[in-house]
């Protein structure tokens, strides 16, 4: 009786998760945090796999509640919606016993406080095994591929040839990628640690501080984390730093720094922490700048500053190197962060690209003579790419871009466009990532 109670105060809590990301449209991780306090601590993975399941598979789980229910649920109620798409996550994608998911989510309505829904759902999860409705094909282009259909139709248009393959991993698990802190040892070095520790990895050709773990892990399991002998970043944002420095030294400056992975690995490669600069404008993001830099023993001015607004913050010094990691739709990181498809609208789109510009606009005249400018977005969508450095280079007449890589052996895992290179998500179990690296002619 005891474990029944548990598992459905599992269930309540993912309930109540999933319903503040579609009806109160907060983030994913953020709700996480809020109700996860609630449940035991060797229940939290449960937890986590039934919000991010329902997240990523929202559009499916929504169309057979629809097919499902006789008339739609009061608005006030929409808990119970979210509710459902609990039982139905388990029945179809987790091998939870399909007794112990419905009786299980039933209690849960109760400890919602909502028993008289009870009835409603048991017959509903019940109906759904007995009809075998996840064998009929979906009904909608959003339900068959889990996409809002503004997202769907913004992929095709981009990537005609790729668009089904980018939708299709955005709905799969996102590895878990280390950086290896070349300072305090090699890669080998660290595998062979992680071996010790009967943990699995594998490396990458072209990225010499990159290991991608077979399974996740806790950091806390990781050998020497907490001492700053790794660090976790996928290996698409690991390309930002060496590409940057490879014909760049002097005075940095990382815009948009945080939570901080990139400003980490550009002094664990040798950038002066006296001459690195890192802003955002979000003083709380900072924190999380910071304590990366101190388990790493690293330095660097920190400060909170508008990047569209330097005149708030520059001390009038040129930068002989800026990476721009501008804010975007996060569209190739959504196997991470599956809330975007939640989140985002297709409105945003045009405002992130205006703002995007922008900043490009401001920070150029931050930039020495000879310098080089990194722009970098987790984005697939061109509006936002190629589109924005297009546009810029038009207007600059003291712009180029330089389109040679600095690493020849992650050629083929980006794609050429019209300005700078794209990484497509999954492509070497990389998130996706847009580069455009722009100098400043003398």
């Amino acid at each position: 009786m005891q474990t029944s109670k548990k598992g459905a105060r599992v269930r309540a809590a993912a309930a109540e998760t999933v319903d503040a990301v579609v009806s109160s449209g907060r983030s994913l991780d953020d709700a996480l945090a809020a109700f996860e306090k609630r449940i035991a601590p060797d229940d939290r993975p449960l937890l986590r796999m039934l919000c991010f399941g329902c997240v990523r598979h929202h559009w499916r789980l929504q169309g057979w509640i629809d097919e499902l229910l006789d008339r739609p649920l009061k608005k006030r109620d929409s808990v119970i919606r979210a509710l459902l798409a609990v039982g139905l996550f388990q029945l179809i994608e987790t091998r939870i016993p399909d007794h112990a998911a419905v009786s299980q989510t039933v209690e849960a309505a109760r400890l919602l406080r909502q028993p008289k829904y009870a009835g409603l759902l048991n017959a509903i999860l019940r109906r759904f095994m007995r009809e075998q409705m996840s064998e009929q094909p979906p009904a909608s282009d959003p339900a068959r591929y889990d996409h809002p259909e503004w997202l769907i139709a913004a992929i095709r248009r981009d990537w005609p040839d790729d668009w089904e393959g980018i939708l299709a991993t955005n709905n799969e698990r996102a590895p878990m990628w280390l950086r290896v802190n070349r300072r305090r040892g090699s890669r080998e070095s660290y595998q062979q640690r992680l071996q010790a520790a009967s943990i699995r990895a594998s490396s990458m050709p072209g990225l010499d501080q990159a290991l991608r773990l077979h399974e996740p892990a806790p950091v806390i399991e990781l050998p020497g984390f907490a001492a700053g002998d790794v660090s976790v970043q996928d290996a698409a944002a690991q390309i930002a730093a060496p590409w940057l420095l490879g014909n760049c030294s002097g005075r940095l400056l990382d815009a948009c720094a945080a939570p901080g992975g990139k400003s980490a690995h550009l002094l664990e490669l040798g950038a002066g922490g006296d001459a690195l600069t890192c802003i955002d404008i979000d003083p709380g993001r900072l924190q999380s700048v910071n304590e990366n830099l101190r388990r790493l023993d690293l330095t660097a001015t920190v400060r909170a500053g508008d990047a569209s607004k330097p005149g708030e913050w520059w001390d009038k010094k040129p930068f002989d190197g800026i990476l721009l990691d501008a804010p975007c739709s996060a569209s190739g990181v959504i196997r991470r962060h599956p809330d975007i498809k939640l989140l985002r609208r297709a409105t945003d789109i045009d405002v992130l690209a205006r703002r995007q510009g922008e900043i490009l606009s401001a920070l150029w005249p931050l930039l020495a003579p000879g310098g080089r400018l990194l722009y970098v977005t987790c984005s697939v969508l061109a509006d936002e790419n190629d589109a924005v450095v297009g546009a810029f280079l038009d207007a600059c007449e003291d712009a180029r871009e330089d389109d040679m890589l600095q690493n020849n052996n992650i050629r083929d895992v980006m794609r050429r466009k019209t300005f700078g290179y794209q990484i497509l998500p999954g492509t070497a179990a990389m998130d996706g990532f847009y580069y455009a690296c722009l100098v400043k002619t003398p």
